[in-house]
């Protein structure tokens, strides 16, 4: 008998916790939702008014590197550029594109070479990203999102 009341009483002790209810706000609810998804990914890319907003998300992607890497590549070639020896080298530039399409270059990675070489090529890709035209920010679940990426752009002066 006193074992029946033993295990009644481990059962009414255990049972209290069945009954507690957990309130969930709904930011907890919300940052369980961010958490979910590929933040990595989004549904549009970063685009050009030249580029065709009716193209594919690939198509997109392929217009917005080009145009960005034309436009680079003709402010580059527009500065004359002397140096002393030849100089073949892939320079990264990581850029973020705000939610409202401000495009911003974060950091410049090059060659010691390179910049020895050039000294002002930072600031000749910082003028060449200035005049950039107009950029429609990446979409993300219909929201405008922020994004980062890197363009390898190469460099080659004899």
């Amino acid at each position: 008998m006193k074992q029946l009341y033993f295990i009644l009483m481990c059962l009414l002790v255990n049972s209290c916790n069945y009954f507690d209810v957990k309130k969930t706000s709904s930011d907890v609810i919300l940052e369980n939702e961010l958490m979910t998804f590929n933040w990595n990914d989004v549904d549009e890319y970063p685009m050009f008014e030249s580029c065709d907003e009716n193209a594919s998300k690939e198509e997109k992607k392929d217009c917005f590197q080009n145009t960005l890497t034309q436009i680079i590549t003709q402010k580059l070639q527009q500065d004359t550029l002397i140096v002393k020896q030849d100089i073949h080298d892939t320079v990264y530039m990581n850029f973020e594109i705000s939610k409202v399409g401000l495009l911003s270059l974060m950091t410049i990675k090059a060659d010691s070479l390179t910049l020895q070489e050039i000294p002002n090529i930072k600031e000749l890709l910082h003028k060449s990203v200035d005049s950039l035209p107009k950029i429609y920010p990446a979409i993300r679940r219909s929201q405008q999102v922020k994004t980062a990426f890197t363009l390898p752009v190469i460099i080659q002066v004899n």
